[in-house]
């Protein structure tokens, strides 16, 4: 697979070469990258922390599964929401687009204005985090599939599956690690 500069709404699917034990069979997705570094939020891993202990009056906004989900190591004490408007042409407060229907919503937003203008929400707790020319290096050492992200990524109802699901959609060759297991051994 051709190496690509991952851009904003990019996915970063760890290779099976990633085993830090912070981003094994992580997919994450990026939510800025340019000379000064890159983030996102890992969309497939839950956090410990039950929603409703942090943010009660959200619960019922999000998208299922409701959860909080640990969208990395970075700052993991704040929150990231990402949403996606009901009505494309319209650009409810609080929220700033990202990429395609999908932007960052700020969490004072009063969830009365939150409530019906919104197709899907979800809430991290943390970030990932690189420092200029980190990501790169990393791609470089083929530590991270740099492939596009489709909506259903962002929102899925099956997060926990979206390693294998993601890789297993890829037109080549990285396809095939969809079936990797932890032990080769037992195969």
């Amino acid at each position: 697979m051709r190496e690509r500069v991952p851009a904003a709404g990019d996915l970063l699917v760890a290779s099976v070469l990633l085993d830090d034990g912070v981003f094994n069979q992580s997919v994450v997705l990026v939510l800025d990258s340019d000379g000064d570094g890159a983030l996102g939020v890992i969309l497939n891993e839950i956090s410990q922390t039950p929603l409703e202990s942090v943010l009660p009056d959200w619960v019922p906004a999000v998208s299922g599964p409701k959860f909080l989900f640990h969208g990395g190591p970075v700052s993991p004490n704040g929150a990231i929401c990402l949403a996606s408007v009901a009505d494309r042409s319209e650009e409810p407060p609080g929220w700033r687009p990202m990429f395609d229907s999908i932007g960052l919503l700020h969490l004072d937003t009063p969830i009365e204005i939150v409530a019906g203008a919104y197709r899907d929400l979800r809430i991290f707790a943390g970030y990932a985090g690189w420092s200029s020319g980190q990501l790169e290096d990393e791609i470089t050492r083929g530590m991270w599939h740099v492939v596009p992200s489709v909506y259903s990524d962002v929102f899925s109802d099956h997060p926990l599956d979206l390693w294998r699901t993601t890789l297993r959609r890829q037109p080549d060759e990285v396809a095939l690690f969809s079936t990797w297991t932890e032990d080769p051994e037992l195969n």
